[in-house]
């Protein structure tokens, strides 16, 4: 059974930084796709960075490049989405998900895939 477990989430300062993490239980994210999703109050799921691990390459949202940064640490079976120059509209619930089969093509879309934590809630004061 694939569980992910997400922490690091709270509440910041607009301009200040926060580290999640999520850690697979179940299956390992070598050649896998791990996904950070966020869901800002009253808006829909979007994509916000993604490590695809068949090719090695880490994509981000429009939103967010040049302020956060996604990486892994193999070992642990876990992924970090480092946000940095936080703003107010990054205030959401940020979701981790997994996915062992999909296609670079299906990278941004949340209903691709099949395994999702629970949810950590960042909140930016401005």
């Amino acid at each position: 059974q694939v569980q992910l477990q997400e922490s690091g989430g709270g509440l910041v300062q607009a301009g200040g930084s926060l580290r999640l993490s999520c850690t697979v239980s179940g299956r390992t994210i070598r050649n896998s796709a791990v996904a950070w999703f966020r869901q800002p109050p009253g808006k829909e799921r979007e994509f916000v960075a993604a490590l695809f691990r068949n090719n090695g390459r880490t994509y981000l949202a429009d939103s967010v490049k040049g302020r956060f940064a996604m990486n892994a640490d193999n070992p642990k079976n876990t992924v970090f989405l480092q946000m940095n120059s936080l703003e107010s509209e990054d205030t959401a619930v940020y979701y981790c998900a997994f996915d062992q089969r999909l296609i670079l093509s299906s990278l941004r879309l949340p209903t691709e895939y099949d395994h999702w934590g629970q949810g950590t809630q960042v909140t930016v004061s401005s």
